[in-house]
């Protein structure tokens, strides 16, 4: 199935959640070329309503969109980050899925990815975001009601372009890892539990890592890490050891200009398969048991 998103939009983010209440999955996208978002609610039998007529116009590009329930009232809320801008926007929704309430948040400069976690064990979500100029993550506590405390800053590497939060240390305390773009590494910021973090400890990876995320590769019960390098049209994986520390990389063929990863068993068999795009080869490639992580 495919949903129009309008001629020259081009869709660049999108985040599911159940933005009206009602228990079903919905799809909101960031238009980067018509500057607007748009939703698309679920009926809960795998098909969508049309393109919703409530979208948000921007004055500045969506870069990226990301959701999360702030304020514990059912309905998930909506994040955007824009190119070019030292800002994020929190949405507040309604049960019809329309979008209002905007609140403004001053944060680092052209913001490439966010995520949302409870980083100081208080049961509120909040936010980080990287800003790929200034070299820093924004870390935004939530108060529980859709507010969000003043960012605090934390150095990475050069051109942080994408993250991913999870507790890679085994102390029930959420963790950073980031994907530098500029000098070919990756930063780990381990967690505090109190909404601080360390300062970064750095891996090397291949040319332009542009996209990261975490599995258990190796079926030690540990989170390894595994990044997608643009430049060298490869991934390199960094095996954990479970208390915040990995292993020198390992790199692995893709296709021309890999862009992007999913994790998933895809054949049953209790071991973790990737599956990368290639932006420049117009492919997917599928690696499964035969390839040894370790």
């Amino acid at each position: 199935m495919m949903f129009s998103t309008d001629l020259n939009s081009y869709p660049y983010s999108i985040a599911i959640h159940d933005f009206n209440k009602d228990g079903q999955a919905d799809i909101t996208v960031a238009n980067h070329g018509t500057k607007n978002l748009v939703t698309f609610l679920g009926r809960g039998n795998g098909t969508f309503e049309n393109q919703a007529s409530y979208g948000v116009s921007f004055n500045f590009d969506p870069l990226v969109v990301g959701a999360g329930n702030f304020d514990k009232d059912e309905r998930s809320e909506i994040v955007v980050a824009y190119e070019d801008m030292d800002n994020v926007d929190v949405f507040v929704t309604y049960d019809t899925g329309s979008f209002g309430h905007q609140i403004t948040y001053i944060t680092g400069y052209w913001s490439n990815f966010l995520a949302v976690g409870d980083f100081n064990n208080d049961t509120r979500l909040d936010l980080v975001v990287a800003h790929g100029q200034n070299d820093i993550v924004s870390v935004l506590l939530g108060y529980g009601n859709g507010s969000f405390a003043n960012q605090t800053i934390y150095s990475t590497g050069s051109g942080p372009q994408s993250l991913v939060v999870n507790d890679f240390n085994n102390d029930n305390r959420l963790d950073i890892v980031v994907a530098n773009y500029y000098n070919n590494t990756v930063s780990v910021l381990l967690g505090y539990g109190n909404g601080s973090f360390a300062n970064q400890m750095i891996y090397s990876t291949g040319s332009y890592p542009i996209f990261v995320t975490v599995g258990d590769f190796n079926n030690d019960n540990q989170l390894d890490i595994i990044i997608v390098n643009s430049g060298y049209s490869t991934v390199s994986v960094l095996l954990g050891y479970g208390n915040g520390s990995f292993a020198n990389q390992k790199t692995y063929p893709t296709g021309s200009g890999p862009s992007s990863v999913v994790v998933g068993d895809f054949n049953h068999d209790t071991r973790l398969d990737i599956v990368v795009t290639n932006f420049y080869g117009k492919s997917i490639i599928r690696r499964q048991k035969k390839v040894r992580w370790s």
